[in-house]
This record gives structure tokens, sequence and C-alpha cells, in this order.
């Protein structure tokens, strides 16, 4: 199947697997300029370059589309194509209309900024940013260029170059950190195109063969997570999929998950190391970061204990088996991380772990956490259930029998305590574990537990299933009620529709045996993915996208749900 798809890259940027950088008007959180930039997020998010279109009399508003592999400008007759040559190498051709390629910010003082100057060995223009420790030279293969000064360090005025579209013109744009030799590409511009578009297709067809007309947004999620892929730089030594090429730039450690799991039957490699990311930089208690990017790891918060669950699922969708080496290396990683909630997240003397704030949820300000930062909650101890019978599961596979035993009797030992305390007759609630006192909500997050499936006793199931249809709007679970007088239509995780929350509920409700309501709510959420593409959440009354347009756990939750749609039919 060709690719065909289109997208505006006022939601998603565009970019190319492996790169570090993105063409996109998005230039901060919640910014757009009228302007495409190049967009860089190393060392955070930079706007370096800003895209112009020109006509003879000055700028002009130019029609912008975009594909997977091609970004175009039109107006009047003119044109200007852009296409990735390599993950940091992009080439512009012009026919009719005219291109001025400026910094994107002033000078700011002599060690921050974007400075231009013109290298003596070929004549290009190099853009030299403080901010991103990189340099962006532009070598023009045909054309005359108009530059802003004269040869050597351009001045903190406006700093550009300019291509009339008068006659037909040709730039190549290279990042680098050093010295390079002077640009040089045996191939044409169409041959560059064919071949940006021959690797997306490849990956598509590894990630998604699948597809169908029953699976329109397929393409376009497949391209959201291939286009967020950085190669390996700064903190993250591995090849990493960012959870945006816009402002959310990071790998949070519990999304990771998710990727790693859309990954897994296509790229099993890129899957392996989306699993392992956050785990590499595991602390001496054993605790995750709360997140991790190219220029820094923070350890302020943690994220929910889902890796037991991803990783028994993970596990089934890789093509090939784990070696035992992998398995030993995980078991051991699962095994830190787990302590870390027995340890150092349990009252002496409670059985029940607790969170500290509700930023450790993922659900950062759940309704669940008016009752205060620090609380014992049924979703952290389901998780912990599912994740020490993945150790025990594990141990007993790499001949550790007492270890499995040790596990296996903590986890029932878990799950007693969350059905003896926070089980009250008809919903889970949430325990102080300083003061004992117990809090209802009528958060989404109090339902979680579903996702013991069928370890949960089956009156218990029934009434999870029941009470999720109060959450369950034409398109997707609400995680605060509608109704709710705290219900919240921007609210974060107030009311609005996530992707992860949706994932791990349908998968518990399948092991309960709540069958038609699984499938209820996977063909409600791909419905809104393939209306309102892949937001970091949704207004769960109107179905809009909300923050960040293009984030990959989005579009990996409507892969793995799709794909599984496929399966079953």
């Amino acid at each position: 199947m060709s690719v065909v798809t289109t997208f505006s890259v006022r939601e998603i940027p565009f970019s190319f697997g492996g790169s570090w950088f993105g063409i996109s008007p998005v230039i901060a959180e919640r910014t757009r300029a009228d302007d495409l930039h190049l967009v860089s997020h190393r060392n955070g998010m930079h706007p370096i370059l800003r895209f112009e279109t020109r006509s003879a009399d000055g700028p002009v508003g130019a029609t912008v589309t975009a594909s997977a592999t091609r970004l175009r400008w039109t107006h009047r007759g003119g044109s200007i194509d852009l296409v990735y040559e390599t993950a940091d190498t992009i080439r512009l051709r012009g026919t009719g209309l005219g291109l001025r390629i400026a910094a994107a910010a002033p000078v700011l003082t002599p060690f921050s900024g974007t400075y231009l100057f013109r290298d003596p060995r070929d004549e290009s223009l190099v853009f030299t940013s403080y901010e991103t420790g990189r340099r962006y030279r532009v070598t023009v293969l045909t054309g005359i260029p108009h530059t802003s000064a004269g040869v050597g360090l351009l001045g903190a005025g406006d700093r550009h170059l300019e291509l009339s579209g008068s006659a037909p013109w040709e730039v190549a744009i290279e990042e680098y950190a050093t010295s390079r030799d002077p640009y040089q590409s045996p191939a044409t511009f169409d041959e560059v195109a064919r071949q940006a578009d021959d690797e997306f297709r490849r990956y598509l067809e590894t990630v998604a063969p699948w597809r169908s007309s029953r699976t329109p947004a397929a393409e376009l999620a497949t391209y959201v997570i291939w286009s967020a892929t950085v190669a390996p730089g700064g903190f993250l030594t591995r090849p990493a999929v960012l959870m945006s090429k816009h402002w959310m730039d990071k790998v949070w450690s519990w999304d990771h998950c998710f990727n790693a799991l859309a990954l897994a039957a296509g790229d099993p490699g890129l899957a392996w190391h989306q699993f392992q990311l956050p785990f590499d930089h595991q602390d001496p208690t054993g605790a995750l970061p709360d997140s991790v990017t190219h220029s820094e790891v923070l350890y302020n918060f943690v994220k929910p204990p889902i890796h037991g669950w991803a990783f028994a699922r993970l596990r089934l969708h890789l093509p090939e088996p784990l070696e035992r080496q992998q398995l030993t290396e995980t078991y051991q990683r699962l095994s830190r991380w787990t302590t870390f909630w027995l340890t150092q997240r349990r009252r002496p003397g409670r059985p029940l772990p607790h969170y500290q704030h509700g930023n450790d949820s993922g659900w950062d300000n759940a309704t669940t956490f008016d009752a205060g930062r620090v609380l014992e909650t049924a979703d952290l101890a389901a998780f912990l259930v599912i994740q020490l019978r993945e150790l025990g599961t594990l141990a007993a596979e790499l001949g550790d029998a007492a270890a499995a035993a040790q596990w296996r009797d903590t986890a029932e030992e878990m799950r007693a305590a969350l059905l003896s305390e926070l089980w009250d007759g008809s919903r889970f609630r949430a325990r102080d574990p300083r003061t004992g006192a117990t809090h209802h909500s009528t958060s989404l997050l109090a339902l979680m537990p579903i996702t013991l499936g069928a370890d949960l006793p089956a009156d218990i199931r029934t009434s999870l299933a029941a009470a999720l249809k109060a959450h369950l709007t034409p398109h997707g679970l609400a995680t605060e009620p509608v109704g709710s007088e705290l219900y919240a239509a921007d609210g974060y995780w107030r009311g609005p529709i996530w992707a992860p929350a949706t994932l791990l509920i349908e998968d518990g409700l399948r092991r309960a045996g709540h069958i038609d309501l699984a499938d209820d709510i996977s063909s409600r959420f791909r419905r809104l993915c393939e209306t309102s593409g892949f937001a970091e959440n949704f207004d769960a009354d109107t179905g809009a996208g909300l923050r960040d347009r293009a984030y990959t756990w989005t579009a990996a939750a409507y892969l793995i749900l799709a794909a599984a749609e496929h399966q079953r039919t």
C-alpha cells in the first residue's frame, strides 16, 4: 500500500526517524508561529531557523501540506518542497517561490542565541546555536542567495539568507556538532525523496502490516511514532521514541511501555530499547526516574509500576523469545523496581504501598488526590500484584524456585490487603497511610483495579464493569464523569479521555470476561483517534484533541487496539 496520508503541521511536526529536529510552527508549549521553523530537541525544545516564503514583493502566506516524507509550500503556481536526506540533513527545492531562511531568535548575549557566518571553504552559510550546541549549515546547490551581511560573522541584527523565486533553486541544511567536510551528495532531489518514501514505507510495513480501510488512522499513527524517534544522544543512550516532537519531548517512566508494546511485533529491537530506557537510570533504591530526555534525568517523582503488566504483554507479541540474558537483566531491574515500592513506599506495619503525590500515579491532578497528596490507592496495589506475579513467573523460568514462591506469596498478601482494606462493597477507596482515614472519589482511577482481570472476585469484577459505564461517553472513558461537579473539559486528569487508562482498562475487562464492554471501549477510542488524531488527551464531551497534539502513547494505543481487533476478526 502506498503512503498517502496527509496531515496538518499545526498539529503534527514534520520529521524523520532518528532526527533530533523537526519542521513545525509550534515553537513552545501552546505557542504557534506564523512561519514554519526548524525546531531542535537537544537540550530542550529550541526553534533554530525560521522559513519565510516570499515573492518579489515580500512575504507571502503560502499553503502548507505534509505527508510522512514530503513537506510542501504552494502559492500562485510556485512551490517549495522539503524532504529529509538523512536524519540530520534536509533538502529544499523551490520553483516560482522564494524563501528566506533566518535565525529564529535574536542574539541575547555572547553565549546565547543563534549566530550566522559564512564558511570560506565553500561559501556555505552556517548558523551556530548555543542552546543546542550544534551548527546548521545551509549549502546552496542551485540559485543565488542574498545574505544579510558580508563574509565572516554576521551581526546581531537580521541574520538570514534569501533565495529568489525568479529562478529554480535548491539548498541542503545539515545539523552537526563539529567540523564537517563541505556538503556533497550524489543523489538528486527526486532520488532523495524516493529514498525517504521507501524508508518510511518499509517501517510502515513492519509496524502495521495488517492495516486496511477498517483502520484508516494506522498509517498516521505509525508516522507519529516513527517521526518522534531520535537517535541515541545525551542521557538517552538508546534510540528513543519521545512522547512528542512538540514540547512533551521526553520519555516518562510509564509512557514508554505503550510505545514498546506497539512496536513489539514489527520492530522488536526498538521495542526492547523503549522498555529498558528508564531502567538505564534506576537509582540505588530501585526507583525509576520520572522522566529522561537528552539533557536531564528527573527524579522528583516516579511513575506507576505498570512494567510487570507491560513486560508480560511484550513477551507475548515479540516474534522471537527473549534470550536468557535479557530475561535475567529484566528480572533484576524489575525486582529492584518492585522492592522500591515494598521498602520505600510502605509505612512501617502497613501492607499497602502509597503514592507521595498525584504525579507518582501518572494521573497528576486526578480528583482522588483532592483528599491529600500521600495516599494508598487501589490502582497502585493492583499494578504491584500483577508485577509481583510476573516476577514469580520470571524467577521460576530462571530456575529460582524459592524466589518465585516468595514473589507469589507477596502478591497474594497484597491482593488480600487490597480487597480487605480498600474495597467497601461497591467501590475502591483511597487511604491516608498516616491517619488511616479513607476517602471516596469519582475519579476513573478508583476503577483501575479492573486491570487484575480474573484475579478479582467475580462480584467485584461485575461491580467495576458497571461503574465504568458512568465514565463512558460517545468518545470513550472520561477520567471524571461528565456529570460530576468536579469535571473539567480541559482539566487534564479531571475529565479528559486518555490513551493509557483506556488501554489498561480495555485489557483488564477482557481478562475479567467482560468482552462486550471491552470491545465497545476499544471501538470508541479508535474512532476518536480516527476523527481527532493523536492528541495527549481529548475532551470527553466533544472529542476534540487537547494539549500536545502529536503524542506517541496515543498513537501507540491506537495501533495496539487496531492490531488486536484485526486479529480477532
